[in-house]
């Protein structure tokens, strides 16, 4: 099962401009295997005067599926998946990410098993 929790979901529908690896390995959330947790960046248009528009998003990878949510976007500069990832692992932001994406599948499991 993949999720892809944004309101416009083909605004994914490409590889990321950039992507970086927040977590990789067998960390267990609720009976849900994580495998990979990254942050992807999708460019959308560069302004002259506000630079690179960015939507970011956070794809977790489980052992029961993966989900890709919305994590932010606007114009926020240059390095800004950078920024976005180092904010998350000094501020906890990591757990939060994973417990919300965990919570978000067992949602969409129930939903899929009582169809």
């Amino acid at each position: 099962m993949k999720i892809i929790d944004l309101t416009n979901p083909q605004r994914v529908n490409r590889v990321p401009d950039k992507k970086i690896t927040l977590l990789s390995g067998n960390y267990i959330e609720q009976c849900f295997q994580i495998k990979t947790v990254q942050l992807r960046q999708y460019i959308e248009k560069i302004d002259e005067k506000l630079g690179p528009f960015s939507l970011i998003t956070t794809l977790v990878e489980t052992d029961k599926g993966s989900i890709e949510m919305l994590y932010d976007e606007g114009y926020r500069g240059v390095d800004t998946l950078e920024q976005t990832a180092d904010f998350l692992k000094s501020h906890l932001g990591l757990s939060s990410l994973i417990l919300r994406s965990v919570i978000a599948l067992k949602e969409a499991s129930k939903k899929q098993n009582t169809q």
